[in-house]
């Protein structure tokens, strides 16, 4: 059976080159979260932190997902491999197994009740204005009350207590069921899990049909059945190989005073209330690692587990259009900017193809993409540079950009109003389409104008080879 933990993947990322180890001191309130930004923004790699100020027992990782190559690493194949596979990989779930609490390793320490006490655990301060330390890694499982099939998501807990966090909670499938323990006057057991393999996390991520347990799904893009084993309090399983779990429950009506927090569109989500989660048990394992999510500011692995699911999904999306015929070659939600701009690369064989895949993705099961931009064959999606400059030289604003009214938008996208008498989770706005391509395929004068004024032999020189 594969290894399911985050220490193999963090072995791996150190073997590779992808992460930096940090022996001197870090404190999770006033320090940690820059490393990591500057570790990543300037250096691209992953950071492990060994030596942590009030927690001599723990240590902590951040960035580890942070970008195509490190979810290669996860994945156990090549960069250009990773979104192919897990479109191939999230197609095949595999039911998960049960284990005893013997064979847990995330059973190694047991706390329950008055032992319960978050400030032994190093949570850290994310941005500058956040009011308190967060937990940003949080996958937590929960059932639907009728069916007992479990779901699992991200939800960000602002820590406000020994024992107590807030609970943000989108309109997505997770509300859905806490509206639901609402109606039965019931509270909702939710199982935090926080450091397990990064794969599980793309499931977490992932919007999958409701219904659907993730932890299948991670299976599936594992390749192995996920060892999980019941929580002590609550009626709910966890893999069996994580780092930390919080159980604990949500009543219906119980709310906290929540926010501001740093969150992926690199501005402040506001402050508001969130339906407070209280901890009943904390389990970990021995020298546990503590998997403190970068996110706020781009770039950031927040970023690019959100983008990634979008990309995956959206390639998906996007394979019926224009009748199956369009040559689409990559998509991209660059995690150096937001999840709120996607890139299409693509090789058009007559006009419309690439603008009617812009249309479909800003149409698709994710709504925080709100610009579109379709890009040809010879502009690197990834490269914000050669993006902007397609934009810059291929695009007639009458002709080329093409605004979408009055449509649902991400719920933290500040730029959108909020609709009237709604919460800040309901936002309409405009979203907008930027054609950067050539002129179409039938026209080669026209297009040839745009060509870019490259040297000669460009594609082949490798200046190793020089030096």
């Amino acid at each position: 059976m594969r290894d399911q933990s985050i220490r193999t993947h963090i072995q791996n990322l150190e073997q590779q080159g992808e992460l930096l180890r940090f022996i001197a001191e870090i404190d999770p309130d006033e320090n940690m979260s820059a490393v990591g930004w500057k570790a990543y923004a300037e250096l691209g790699k992953s950071c492990l932190y060994t030596n942590i100020k009030g927690y001599p027992d723990w240590t902590a990782v951040s960035q580890i997902v942070a970008n195509r190559k490190k979810w290669g690493v996860a994945l156990g194949v090549s960069e250009a491999e990773v979104v192919p596979t897990l479109n191939e990989r999230i197609a095949q779930p595999i039911p998960t197994v049960d284990v005893d609490r013997g064979e847990a390793p995330c059973k190694q320490v047991v706390m329950i009740g008055d032992e319960v006490d978050l400030n032994k655990i190093p949570a850290m301060w994310t941005s500058e204005k956040d009011p308190s330390r967060y937990i940003a890694s949080g996958m937590c499982i929960i059932k639907d009350p009728e069916t007992g099939i479990r779901n699992m998501s991200f939800h960000r807990a602002q820590v406000v207590g020994p024992d107590r966090t807030g609970f943000l909670i989108c309109p997505r499938q997770a509300l859905k069921i806490y509206q639901m323990y609402g109606k039965l006057g019931r509270p909702m057991e939710v199982a935090m899990v926080i450091g397990a393999h990064p794969l599980i996390g793309f499931a977490a991520g992932f919007v999958a049909p409701y219904g659907m347990d993730e932890m299948t799904i991670a299976g599936g893009l594992l390749g192995d059945a996920i060892r999980m084993v019941k929580c002590e309090t609550i009626d709910i399983e966890v893999p069996a190989d994580a780092e930390l779990i919080l159980e604990g429950e949500l009543w219906p009506g119980e709310m906290t005073p929540e926010g501001p927090f740093g969150e992926v569109t690199g501005t402040y989500a506001q402050e508001g209330s969130t339906p407070m989660f209280r901890i009943k048990a904390i389990t970990h394992r021995r020298d546990p690692i503590f998997y403190a999510m970068q996110c706020g500011l781009a770039p950031s692995e927040a970023h690019s587990i959100i983008c990634t699911t979008i990309e995956m999904k959206l390639w998906e999306h996007l394979k019926g259009i224009d009748g199956g015929e369009l040559d689409l070659l990559d998509v991209r939600c660059i995690g150096a900017m937001s999840p709120l701009m996607v890139v299409l690369q693509v090789r058009q064989h007559h006009a419309g193809q690439g603008r009617t895949a812009a249309l479909a993705a800003l149409s698709s099961p994710y709504l925080h993409p709100k610009f579109a931009v379709v890009v040809d064959e010879d502009i690197d999606p990834t490269d914000v540079g050669q993006v902007m400059w397609a934009i810059a030289t291929r695009t007639h604003a009458t002709r080329d950009v093409q605004r979408v009214n009055s449509t649902r938008v991400f719920t933290l996208d500040n730029a959108s109003p909020i609709e009237p008498g709604m919460s800040a989770m309901y936002r309409v706005g405009t979203k907008m389409v930027i054609d950067a391509t050539k002129p179409s395929p039938g026209k080669p004068k026209e297009r040839a104008r745009f060509d870019r004024a490259l040297p000669p032999n460009y594609a082949n020189i490798d200046l190793k080879d020089y030096l």
